[in-house]
C-alpha cells in the first residue's frame, strides 16, 4: 500500500461511526481487501475491545466503591 492509500484509509477510519464499520468490512471483507489493511483493521479492533474491556473493569470498581459510600440512601 501506498501513503496516499494509508491516508485515506486513516482518514476513513477516523469517521465516527463509517470509520467503525469500515474496520470491520476491511477486517473480515475477504479477498478483495489489501492484506496489509485487513491485518491492520483486526489489530485496531482488538485494541477497541481490550480497551472497552477496560473501561467496564474500572467503571465496576469505581462505581462499586462509589455506591458502597451510599448504603444507607435509596436509589
Amino acid at each position: 500500500m501506498s501513503i496516499k492509500d494509508w491516508m485515506i484509509t486513516i482518514l476513513i477510519a477516523a469517521i465516527p461511526i463509517v470509520g467503525f464499520v469500515m474496520l470491520f468490512v476491511w477486517g473480515f471483507g475477504g479477498g478483495a481487501v489489501n492484506p496489509n489493511k485487513q491485518n491492520w483493521a483486526k489489530a485496531t479492533l482488538l485494541w477497541f475491545a481490550i480497551i472497552i474491556g477496560l473501561y467496564i473493569v474500572v467503571f465496576m470498581v469505581f462505581g462499586a466503591a462509589f455506591l458502597s459510600n451510599y448504603k444507607d440512601f435509596d436509589f
